[in-house]
């Protein structure tokens, strides 16, 4: 791409630049002061880490450029501002735990520069060899046949320090594929309710002024909540059951708008979650610890049977001390959580350091990534693309209510990772799958609401065929908006008036 033709990219494109310019130099800006704060001078890695950052947005940006000129333009820099704070935050910690070898934590902050790189990277991929989303509708079952494959493999390998089933382990490298399920279901159930949504939408039985589903349709429904609560019982994972099943329910929703489903799911997620957690050991120590933090400091003989981590209480210490400013990045005591303080519970040094303030930023930038995601749905005009950005959008959301919400004590912990800011390969590389999708389904979407104009200069038609065949998108203009091209009307005018002049004669 020449310098020409970046200067002549939609306005769009120039936001995106200028806000991707932005994140990138917050991120660096947050490393040198983490530098500065915790040692009293600049990191020795600064320019490495300024330079990476800076490749890392300016590639997928010219990529976008190329092959997504009418994405939209606040996805990709938000994704990258919350990937930046993740690796400023785990190179904050990597000093405190470097200054604590009683912990053995080795440091995270170079691994997951070299993640984002892999996330970044396949970002671009994905953006450069799926050209329609619409592609993804053609291989739904087989998508979640893989998808109930990959869920159930953790299942067959050992367990964390606490007992959750998460990961697969390939000699020294490990994999939770629970990141990329809930993308894989998130495929499935957009492209399966898109062909069943007439069926469950229009059909079913008036119950107390409430419209339950019929008894034939909520088959699916039942089918997703037990595999809901054998992943709870065999992987004892509380965070993936909860984000598979919400995520069937939001979709189910979107297609059908029947609050009944919703109704129905909610019912079903109450009663299996209370089913699981008074019969699994694993389980019911979360909920003890969510009920009862603070008595973990009471003598073992006084405890809830059950209870075993200090986390869920030192969490809310740190919130509590950082009150609404925070301490300062670096005058905080995160090693206090323990070995999770970089993964579950990374948004406790947001808390304590940044304070209320930059714990209700950090979840600002989640929520408008969401709500673009959202509006992406809203404007996609095929119904396999509104579903499935829906669908993603409603993961992450999910995803981080669940972590945020178990670190905060307002639901019980779950030991998911938060997206983009906890360190974790796996949950780095599909969070950048996530962006990829939903810009493409939002350059997609643009595409199909702007008419086809006309091409300057002569030979009107011979450049628009030329056009369409470059971008198929373009070929989706109804026949009234083809219509209303100046190069139609004028053919179309001097046709009407050979005829007449024909008439005349």
């Amino acid at each position: 791409m020449t310098f020409a033709a970046l200067a002549q990219a939609p306005d769009r494109r120039r936001t995106e630049m200028w806000l991707l310019g932005l994140a990138v130099l917050i991120t660096v800006f947050g490393y040198a002061y983490t530098g500065l704060s915790m040692n009293g001078r600049l990191p020795a890695g600064l320019p490495r880490f300024a330079a990476a950052m800076f490749f890392m947005a300016l590639v997928p940006h010219l990529v976008i450029r190329r092959f997504a000129q009418r994405a939209d333009p606040l996805i990709l820099p938000l994704a990258t501002l919350l990937t930046g704070i993740g690796l400023v935050l785990l190179h904050r910690l990597d000093y405190t735990y470097a200054a604590k070898p009683s912990l053995h934590m080795a440091p995270a902050a170079g691994g997951q520069l070299v993640w984002t790189v892999i996330g970044v990277a396949v970002c671009i991929a994905v953006l450069m060899l799926l050209r329609d989303h619409r592609f993804l509708q053609r291989y739904i079952y087989l998508t979640m046949a893989v998808a109930l494959v990959l869920l159930m493999a953790p299942a067959f390998f050992p367990g964390d320090t606490y007992g959750a089933k998460r990961w697969i382990f390939v000699g020294p490298l490990s994999l939770q594929p629970g990141e990329f399920v809930k993308i894989m279901i998130a495929v499935f159930f957009a492209g399966y309710l898109t062909a069943n949504r007439d069926a469950l939408a229009l059909t079913g039985r008036r119950v107390l002024g409430v419209q339950l589903p019929p008894g034939r349709q909520l088959g699916p429904i039942f089918t997703i909540w037990i595999i809901s609560l054998l992943v709870l019982v065999f992987e004892r994972d509380l965070g993936t059951s909860l984000i598979f099943f919400g995520l069937f329910v939001i979709t189910l929703y979107m297609a059908t708008e029947r609050t009944s489903w919703v109704l129905c799911g909610l019912a079903m997620a109450v009663v299996g979650a209370a089913v699981v957690g008074t019969t699994e050991p694993h389980v019911k120590g979360r909920v003890m610890a969510w009920l009862h933090p603070m008595d973990i400091f009471l003598p073992k003989s006084e405890r809830p049977p059950g209870l075993q981590s200090d986390q869920a209480a030192q969490a809310l210490f740190s919130f509590g001390s950082g009150g609404i400013g925070g301490t300062g990045l670096g005058q905080g005591h995160p090693e206090l959580i323990g070995f999770a303080g970089n993964s579950d519970f990374i948004l406790t040094t947001v808390g304590e350091e940044l304070g209320l303030a930059g714990v209700m930023a950090v979840l600002l930038l989640y929520v408008l990534l969401a709500q673009r995601g959202l509006r992406v749905g809203l404007t996609a005009r095929d119904p396999f693309g509104k579903l499935l950005a829906v669908g993603l959008a409603g993961a992450l959301l999910l995803q981080v209510f669940v972590v945020s919400g178990g670190v905060t004590g307002l639901i019980p912990l779950t030991g998911k990772a938060l997206p983009f800011l906890a360190k974790g390969g796996s949950s780095l590389v599909a969070n950048w799958v996530m962006v990829a999708l939903l810009i493409r389904i939002s350059d997609s979407a643009q595409r199909r609401r702007e008419p086809v104009a006309a091409l300057p200069g002569g030979r009107d038609g011979a450049r628009r065929r030329r056009a369409r065949v470059a971008d198929p998108d373009a070929t989706q203009a109804t026949p009234r908006v083809e219509a209303a091209l100046p190069g139609h009307a004028d053919r179309g005018g001097a046709g009407h008036g050979r005829r007449a002049r024909r008439t005349r004669g």
